[in-house]
């Protein structure tokens, strides 16, 4: 009797769990109704001069009137022989609008170099923008309609945004108008290569080529960021998806709307992550802050005193955490103005203030390394490198007094950070930094090291310096 009592009442559960699990999954309808109207599609006109490179030889994957050339026209802006030496280039992207004046924000990749900007609304009413502004190290872009009385989207605040939490991307995917995808946010605070000034929100909501420049909208109906990009081994989406946070984006058009430019701070050092075996190599309890691999002389930290060695553990009272939070904190200050740095250096805590700089106009800059004079390099030592010393035209040449080049590497794959053509500068230990001068004190400095040892090199390669760590320097020989 119990049984046949029991029976019923466990179903009623689960049939009670499944209603209200049903009745959790969001509904997006009012969200779309609601904010869909602000989301713009943007197409561009660009007249190309000059041979294009097409990175596939002779036959392109896409139409260029496919809105999926957007991807290739992005990652791909370079010159061939063979094309006509002028044509037309058209793209697709998406926008929203922040005023009801007609201001819109976008990424910058979708206008850049455009000679027509065309908006269309939900309302199919078209407009010519004029570009206000780019930012190409955000990706960020403002436009202006000649508009009034337009529906305007309201902003979020990412710093709220939770992973996991349910968020929504509305777009123009392959030409596709105010399509609406979702997802959750997957992550927060992601550094990408190459893009040093934002703290990417992570998404698996579908972007594909013409999603760029979108809303991301989380459940309340908010803009929290601005969808930007795609990690992808085929050109569309792959679950992996980054939006520019609104607070920064706002930031940044801001200073377009009213200079078109971007006034950003810096302080002339290089920097990179600290490891754990670095942070044991410095004296670190655990891995944190950004360690500085070299300094740019005359510049800001040079003037602070700053050193190569020295690990930034706090910009003007925040935590630099990892490497890529400093370039965020040193980028969003105003420049002139004076800041407070704490620095991890020979086992203690120091602060040295700094007067912050300004990043110049982007440039591209390239040089062709050189290696030292090698008539005789000396034999492989005790970790398998053959060096060589600085010749007088070398050091002249690269504005160094010490150093020696790394020629060959015997056992390549127990050495691989290390490559030909790189510069030993220094070794590092507990805090400590000793200039390399000859082959022979390098040698005797490895002669007196156990080989569990692990080794700190500080490294000259090409234009930067970084710091390189060799666990187990092997038998003494």
């Amino acid at each position: 009797m119990l049984k046949k009592v029991l029976l019923p009442f466990w179903l009623l559960l689960i049939s009670l769990a499944a209603i209200a699990q049903t009745r959790e999954l969001p509904d997006f309808t009012d969200l779309v109704e609601k904010q869909g109207a602000a989301v713009v599609n943007i197409s561009t006109t660009q007249t190309i001069r000059g041979n294009r490179v097409n990175p596939f030889g002779q036959q392109m994957p896409f139409d260029e009137d496919d809105p999926a050339f957007e991807m290739f026209r992005r990652f791909f802006p370079h010159q061939q022989p063979g094309v006509p030496r002028e044509q037309e280039s058209k793209s697709l992207g998406s926008g929203f609008i922040i005023s009801a004046e007609g201001h819109i924000l976008t990424n910058a990749h979708v206008v850049d170099g455009a000679d027509e900007v065309l908006v269309r609304l939900t309302d199919k009413r078209e407009y010519k923008a004029k570009v206000l502004g780019t930012d190409r190290r955000t990706d960020i872009a403002l436009i202006k309609i000649e508009a009034s009385g337009l529906p305007v989207a309201r902003l979020g605040d990412p710093n709220r945004l939770k992973v996991g939490e349910w968020v929504i991307a509305i777009g123009s995917p392959f030409g596709f108008e105010n399509s609406v995808t979702a997802g959750i946010v997957s992550a927060k605070g992601r550094s990408l290569p190459q893009e040093s000034y934002v703290p990417f929100i992570q998404t698996d909501a579908a972007i594909n080529p013409g999603n760029s420049g979108g809303p991301l909208f989380n459940m309340k109906g908010e803009v929290v960021g601005v969808n930007s990009q795609i990690y992808s081994r085929t050109g569309g989406y792959m679950g992996l998806a980054f939006a520019i946070p609104i607070d920064v984006a706002m930031e940044v058009q801001s200073q377009l709307k009213s200079s078109g430019r971007v006034s950003r701070g810096r302080i002339g050092v290089v920097i990179q992550e600290v490891t754990k075996d670095l942070a044991d190599s410095f004296g670190l309890s655990k891995p944190a802050g950004a360690l500085v691999s070299s300094v740019e002389k005359g510049g800001p930290a040079d003037k602070a005193g700053i050193e190569s060695g020295d690990i930034i553990m706090k910009f003007d009272g925040k935590a630099v955490g990892q490497s890529s939070d400093l370039p965020r904190l040193v980028g969003g200050t105003k420049p002139g103005s004076k800041s407070t740095i704490q620095l991890w250096r020979k086992g203690s805590i120091k602060d040295v203030s700094v007067v912050v700089g300004e990043i110049a106009d982007e440039k591209a800059t390239q040089r062709t390394s050189k290696r030292g004079k090698s008539s005789a390099p000396a034999a492989a030592n005790r970790l398998g490198l053959v060096l060589s010393e600085l010749s007088a035209e070398l050091k002249k040449e690269l504005k160094l007094d010490h150093g020696l080049v790394v020629e060959d590497i015997r056992n390549g794959s127990a050495r691989a950070d290390l490559r030909p053509g790189d510069i030993i500068l220094g070794i590092a230990s507990k805090g400590t930094q000793t200039e390399v001068k000859s082959i022979e004190q390098f040698n005797k400095l490895l002669a007196q090291m156990d080989k569990s040892a692990t080794l700190t090199l500080l490294v000259r390669r090409g234009e930067n310096q970084t710091f390189v760590i060799i666990k187990g320097l092997g038998d003494n020989k």
